[in-house]
């Protein structure tokens, strides 16, 4: 057991491909899943940050290139998976992007931007990787959808549009691929403290935007560690009878109107 991983290990003999890892919530999941004995292959177009993280968490982890929108990268990225540690038993489709604008003022180029980072990107990762989780002997796939895919919040057409569509595709994903063993779920964050939303740091947020969050039933924004525990129950055996679900976090945003 190395000093990274904790004495119980969860994901032991697992192997993991993480999109979106270099930063953020990409490299809490990737953080956490080596801590819990698993080798992980980090996936991002963010070359320097990814490399360095793969260098700190040391032998358990590699680093990839993975631009989500292009199918070529991803058949490279599971080749390098099986290549370097011999299997693939997981996909955590991470990686998104944001934009903010109405619907009379996103163009069409944005809004397909949108789509083809967090609605493409994650048909293309669970059509590149199921092969290689089947052939391992099955395994799981969590996709990240949003409390923007239950409810509509305006100024995110593109971004709730593509949420929605990951829901619907986890669905049909886990019809798909349960009969081969692997089990397709989606996480659902609230509001998390990363570049994302907050590119400098909680406490440089907007007064509006921390008052807003301090109106949630847990009276705060959400840390990327505790996304990454539901999406480590979600790759554990732990969630064994799960699939085809949605597992929110999000600090009760979606309990009842908390923004009146």
């Amino acid at each position: 057991m190395t000093t990274k991983q904790t004495a119980l290990a969860r994901l032991a003999s697992r192997v993991a491909l993480v999109t979106g890892a270099a930063r953020g919530q990409g490299e809490a999941i990737a953080r956490l899943f080596v801590a819990e004995g698993a080798q992980v292959l980090l996936g991002d177009v963010l070359e320097e940050p990814g490399e360095k993280l793969a260098a700190e968490l040391g032998v358990a982890a590699r680093f990839v290139r993975l631009d989500v929108t292009d199918e070529g990268q991803w058949r490279r990225a599971v080749e390098v998976a099986t290549g370097t540690f011999g299997r693939l038993d997981a996909l955590v489709n991470n990686a998104g992007i944001l934009h903010m604008g109405s619907v009379s003022d996103t163009t069409a180029a944005q809004f397909r931007r949108v789509v083809e980072v967090n609605q493409v990107g994650v048909f293309l990762g669970m059509k590149a990787a199921a092969p290689a989780i089947a052939a391992a002997g099955g395994g799981t796939i969590v996709n990240s959808a949003s409390i923007n895919a239950f409810v509509g919040v305006a100024g995110t057409v593109a971004y709730s549009a593509s949420k929605w569509a990951v829901r619907g595709m986890t669905r049909t994903a886990a019809l798909e691929l349960g009969p081969r063993g692997i089990r397709v779920n989606a996480v659902a964050p609230g509001s998390v403290a990363t570049a994302m939303i907050a590119p400098d740091g909680i406490e440089a947020m907007p007064e509006e935007a921390k008052a807003a969050f301090a109106k949630l039933p847990l009276g705060r924004v959400g840390r990327p560690e505790e996304i990454a525990r539901a999406v480590l129950f979600l790759t554990s055996d732990e969630s064994s009878y799960c699939t085809g679900a949605e597992f929110v976090v999000d600090g009760g945003s979606l309990a009842g109107p908390v923004y009146d």
